[in-house]
């Protein structure tokens, strides 16, 4: 009997759940007592804005305050330099913090995809010595209204806080993922223009649909000269045959058929359809009975189009 697939998504979690427990159990068992002499322990780790990496540690007592102090990130032959403060605590123990911008689009550390190993490098006259860094819990995500941004909300590469077997902390790196991120929408009496960008794919010859029940209307994308690309859609053919409204989705294709919906999806809130939401707006399509048009967005961050018809007046 072959298994099926959601039984070995399920043996697979379980696998990678007891790895994880042990990796746990070896890191605070094994490895930080024999470490802690001599390596930086983690006190806050994690990524904010989707790009910026934020660091305290508490020092080994061997340390002794530096003259300069920078983290280092190191990917094989490729490394990168960024400034770390450190300091003297209320109980005489020295402490680190540092910030560090990801990405060389936004002028942070050009990584690129991999595992980035992260030690801080202390220099004092001639001597320069580098410390890993601890972690022994890795970030958990918090409660509220809105959350940790997982992607750039310039580039769209994601990062991530991970650590090694020993439970140094680095920086995972992976690329954007494939997508049409929505950029602006306008609505006029004529019809609606959506200006969107493409994160980790290149589709050629592009072009744009919008879908609803039963119905598809094909509109050409135009590549604008800061690379981003805008379709527009006349509101003449989107009025609803019957008397409810009519929910139109966007998607833009290729010469491939690979097919990505326009959404927003580099954000940090939980509900992009209470806090994106745009005001609904009274068309007049010629000819045609009155409309109101009102973009959203679903709870999935996918742009959606609702034309409802107005009811007639005499």
């Amino acid at each position: 009997m072959i298994p099926r697939r959601s039984h070995l998504r399920a043996a697979r979690g379980r696998l990678e759940a007891r790895a994880a427990a042990l990796r746990s159990w070896l890191i605070l068992r094994v490895f930080l007592p024999r470490r802690s002499r001599h390596t930086a322990r983690l006190k806050y780790a994690a990524v904010l804005d989707g790009q910026t990496v934020n660091l305290h540690a508490e020092l080994p007592r061997s340390v002794r305050l530096p003259d300069h102090a920078e983290l280092v990130l190191t990917r094989g032959r490729r490394h990168h330099e960024s400034p770390a403060r450190v300091y003297e605590g209320g109980d005489g123990t020295l402490l680190m913090d540092a910030a560090v911008l990801l990405g060389a689009e936004v002028g942070g550390a050009p990584v690129d995809p991999g595992r980035w190993q992260v030690r801080l490098q202390l220099r004092t006259g001639r001597r320069t010595r580098r410390i890993p860094l601890l972690l022994v819990e890795l970030p958990t995500p918090y409660e509220g209204p809105t959350k940790p941004m997982t992607a750039s909300g310039v580039t769209g590469q994601r990062h991530r806080i991970g650590r090694s077997v020993t439970g140094n902390m680095r920086v995972v790196t992976a690329v954007a993922k494939p997508g049409a991120e929505v950029v602006k929408v306008h609505i006029t009496h004529a019809g609606i223009s959506v200006d969107f960008r493409l994160l980790g794919i290149r589709i050629d010859e592009p072009r744009a649909e919008f879908i609803a029940s039963g119905r598809r209307l094909r509109q050409p994308v135009t590549v604008l000269a800061d690379g981003t690309a805008r379709v527009e859609v006349p509101l003449e053919g989107m009025g609803p045959r019957r008397s409810r409204p009519e929910h139109w989705d966007v998607a833009v294709t290729g010469a491939s058929g690979r097919t990505f919906r326009l959404g927003r999806r580099l954000h940090d809130v939980r509900n992009p359809l209470r806090v994106f939401a745009m005001r609904a707006t009274a068309i007049a399509p010629r000819g045609q009975r009155p409309l109101l048009v009102q973009p959203r967005y679903t709870p999935a961050g996918n742009l959606r189009i609702t034309c409802t018809p107005m009811p007639e007046i005499g």
